[in-house]
């Protein structure tokens, strides 16, 4: 027999992957056939998808991959601009017998701050209408998705349904939706339209929101008129009296009310606190402040020292002139005012009367308007916005499955790389924080304290700029070794000089007098400085 050949280990899990990503191809190929519509934008869209010539939609609309996916989707390139693009269907899709599900990805790889990101499923246009020409007034049956700018945030649903009475359109607004997801990760949009009037919003599969389509409780407005309205010219009576409660017209004001009373009074009983200083102000001129030296009085006014708290009124109770404090008058009432007693002409709160309202219909079901196109027509301000396998199906099941085979690995890849990353600036945050700490326990080293300024600069450089961390370490690391250096092996030797006469060796020695007291009074300064550091968060 001959030898048996092992493959090795980093090749199977390769050829696993393989076979893998081979199956969900292989089954999101075979549900294509389940699908009523489905666009992968595995190739190119142009001849498809039709883009508006619209003047207003500048916005360039590229094929492109999904950041760090070989997968290919619809992607909004540039910011502040407005798109529009369309997607005529071989045949109108009926919403009015059995299940719909309409599916879609968006991935906001930039975020979205003030945007739309949503789908409209055109009705049926007018005669002459064209794919190019479509914009914000081609009339649609369906919005569905993602809307997020200032207040408003909310995956959107609304329905664009025929008055049965007057044959207007009226949109109509699902009530309280779900909010978009904040992150840049790739989120799948579906909403499931049942013959039982239920309506579905999932996102990622998980359901975020069930409604009816004809409650008044879901929908804003109700699909259903009200029975009653009120009457529109009914007038409220003029002796209608809607005061519940009313002042006592017997009620008089006591003789001892004193309405000028003030509020407050001096304290009559309070002592001026021992020690109090009556000749010192709250805050003197600052003595070390000096004139700038370019200080130009014709064009910056009369120079004024500026004023710093008075030391001497921080260890004594107070400064400057004594008043008493002011305390709450108990002779004070106030405003006087009749007390309130029940109305006797009370009769409620008006309302005009109920009538039957004459635009009310019936409804068992929405009378959908069948689906003809699909259209993104948008405005936003972030670029990166990627579309992809937009769906529309009979089964809810159908959708499921589009979402394990087409969303939920790349889904499983972005979320892994998000946690990494997420981790590593959680480890570098860490490692930075104790960097610092140690940096401050040297600058805190008593040989160090000549350079104690410097060391802190560098230092608070760093904490405000946490990319430069390493050419902080090693500024530091430079700057200590320097002193360590000068410190074992001294400074530079001095020349030696020629002895002077008894004058001139009188003068050097006046000399190098003055020197040492200009230096020691310089070393005394810096020694009682106070330490700068600033103040960090722990």
């Amino acid at each position: 027999m001959g030898e048996r050949k092992w493959i090795p280990m980093g090749l199977a899990v390769m050829l696993l992957l393989f076979a893998c990503s081979s199956l969900q191809l292989l089954s999101a190929s075979d549900d294509n056939d389940d699908a009523i519509f489905y666009e992968s934008f595995d190739g190119n869209f142009e001849g498809r998808w039709i883009v508006s010539q619209k003047e207003e939609y500048s916005g360039v609309w590229k094929h492109a991959v999904s950041e760090g996916h070989d997968d290919h989707g619809l992607l909004v390139s540039e910011p502040a601009r407005k798109y529009a693009i369309v997607k005529e269907l071989d045949k109108a899709v009926s919403l009015k017998d059995g299940t719909i599900v309409l599916q879609f990805e968006v991935r906001l790889q930039n975020g979205l701050e003030c945007g739309g990101a949503y789908l409209k499923y055109l009705r049926p246009q007018e005669v002459g209408w064209t794919p190019k020409g479509f914009d914000n007034e081609s009339p649609y049956s369906i919005m569905f998705g993602p809307d997020k700018c200032g207040a408003t945030n909310k995956v959107h649903f609304i329905l664009k349904h025929k008055n049965p009475k007057s044959g207007e359109y009226v949109e109509h607004h699902l009530k309280f939706p779900p909010t978009v997801p904040s992150d840049k990760l790739t989120h799948v949009y579906t909403a499931v339209l049942k013959p039982d009037n239920q309506l579905q919003i999932l996102i990622d599969g998980e359901e975020k929101k069930t409604a009816n389509f004809l409650s008044s409780d879901d929908f804003e407005p109700a699909l259903i008129p009200p029975k009653t309205i009120p009457d529109p010219d009914d007038k409220k009576p003029e002796d209608w009296d809607e005061r519940a409660k009313i002042p006592d017209p017997d009620a008089v004001k006591p003789d001892d009310w004193d309405e000028d009373a003030p509020m407050e009074i001096e304290d009559e009983e309070a002592e001026k606190p021992e020690g109090w200083l009556d000749d010192e102000p709250e805050e003197i001129d600052d003595p070390e402040a000096t004139k700038p030296e370019d200080w130009d009085d014709d064009e910056d006014g009369e120079w004024e020292t500026p004023k710093i708290d008075n030391p001497k009124c921080e260890e004594a109770p107070g400064c400057g002139e004594w008043k008493r404090p002011m305390k709450r008058n108990p002779a004070y009432k106030g405003k006087w005012h009749a007390p309130l007693i029940d109305n006797p002409n009370y009769k409620g709160i008006w309302k005009p009367r109920e009538i039957p309202n004459p635009d009310y219909f019936e409804l068992e079901k929405p009378d959908f308007e069948p689906i003809a196109a699909i259209g993104i027509e948008i405005w936003t301000m972030q670029d990166g916005i990627l579309f992809d396998n937009i769906l529309i199906a009979d089964d809810d099941k159908v959708a499921e499955s589009y979402r394990e085979t087409t969303w939920k690995p790349k889904f499983n890849v972005e979320k892994e790389k998000q946690k990494a990353e997420e981790l590593t600036a959680s480890e570098s945050t860490g490692f930075q924080k104790k960097v610092f700490d140690l940096l401050y326990k040297i600058a805190d080293i008593p040989f160090l304290s000549a350079y104690k300024s410097q060391i802190s600069e560098l230092i608070e450089k760093g904490e405000r700029q946490p990319n430069v961390t390493i050419g902080i370490l090693v500024a530091v690391a430079a700057v200590f070794l320097t002193i360590f250096f000068r410190i074992i092996f001294g400074g530079k030797k001095q020349p030696v000089k020629p002895k002077k006469t008894n004058g001139e060796a009188t003068e050097a020695s006046n000399e190098q007098s003055s020197g040492a007291k200009d230096e020691n009074k310089e070393e005394e300064q810096t020694s009682s400085a106070p330490r700068r550091r600033t103040k960090r968060d722990d």
